[in-house]
Parts: C-alpha cells; sequence; structure tokens
C-alpha cells in the first residue's frame, strides 16, 4: 500500500524514511516533490554501456543548464532520499514532460535500505533549460509485505550521477555457452 503524504511526513519525523534536506510544504497526497541536484553529465557515445561511451559535466550559464534535445543526461536529486522500511519508487512531474523532458526512464524503483541522491536519466525531446533545485518529479513510498532485506546492489549509495554498470554483470563471451 501506497503511504499517503501525511504518512510520508510521520515517517520522516520518526526516522523510517530519509528525505534530507525536508520540506512539509512539497508534501503531496501520496508522494513527495523531489528537487534537481547541483551535476548535470552528458552521456555520449556509441557504448554507453561501457568502456568508450564518454560523459562530461555541464557548467551551468547564469544558474541554470541548458539540455539539448536528443541528448541523454545524467543528473541527480537534491535530496538524500530512502528507506529501511519502505519501497521508493521515483517517477517525473507530468508538467516537467509537458514540456518536452523525460525524467527517469527506467529506474523508478528503490530498494529497501538504498539511502542516497538517485541519479535522474534526462531526456529532452526539444532544447529546455532546469534549474538547480528546481521540482522535476515525485517520490512515493510503499509497505513491503513480509521482512525487508537490505539493498546491496550497484546503486544503493550514490550521491553523484552515477553511470550504467550493466558492463559488469555481463559475462565474457568465452563464459556464455550455447543454449540447448
Amino acid at each position: 500500500m501506497i503511504l499517503t503524504g501525511s504518512a510520508i511526513g510521520q515517517a520522516v519525523q520518526s526516522g523510517d524514511i530519509v528525505i534530507d534536506p525536508f520540506d512539509e510544504s512539497r508534501v503531496n497526497p501520496n508522494s513527495y516533490n523531489y528537487r534537481l541536484g547541483s551535476e548535470i553529465h552528458r552521456v555520449r557515445g556509441e557504448r554507453r554501456n561501457g568502456p568508450g561511451g564518454s560523459r562530461e559535466a555541464l557548467t551551468p550559464v547564469d544558474g541554470r543548464f541548458l539540455l539539448r534535445k536528443g541528448e541523454f543526461y545524467l543528473g541527480h536529486t537534491l535530496e538524500r532520499i530512502g528507506s529501511t522500511r519502505y519501497v521508493t519508487s521515483l517517477i517525473g512531474r507530468s508538467s516537467i514532460g509537458r514540456l518536452g523532458l523525460f525524467v527517469q526512464l527506467s529506474a523508478d524503483l528503490g530498494h529497501c535500505g538504498a539511502v542516497h541522491r538517485w541519479t535522474l536519466e534526462l531526456l529532452p525531446v526539444m532544447d529546455i533549460y532546469v534549474y538547480p533545485g528546481q521540482i522535476l518529479g515525485q517520490v512515493s513510498f510503499w509497505e513491503v509485505t513480509g521482512d525487508p532485506l537490505a539493498y546491496e546492489g550497484w546503486y544503493g549509495q550514490h550521491d553523484r550521477p552515477a553511470p550504467s554498470k550493466l558492463h559488469a554483470g555481463i559475462p565474457a563471451p568465452s563464459q556464455i555457452r550455447e543454449l540447448r
């Protein structure tokens, strides 16, 4: 079951949810509005899932970043967000999507025990300016059934934009057996 806004506020106060910094005015009926952090990287190259791709840190001009149509970017949330008791789900804000910026295209699930600044996947379909501290989306919190296990995966403790680590889990060709 999803937590209501008041339950999110209570869980932050009790320490069951981490949202740091927390601002009561950004609590919604069933979520919390997260903001864009101060770092954005443009990801380029034919091999984005391993060696061969490149990341370039953008420099804000007049306090804002220009994201170019069709380019792929990694940013991060301003807030550290997570819980050892609840599962988090992070999505983009519909009003941002209507401006032509897709946020969090694939990885919206945060496991129990993962508390960090989330890496944000950003894909503009037209040129758009974004600002550090701008509200980009919502995070919701869900109760788990059963005993929660602490997340020990690749991305659970990052506080800066983290590139894909998928290549670390792909077996070498010599390790792949033919399927019969």
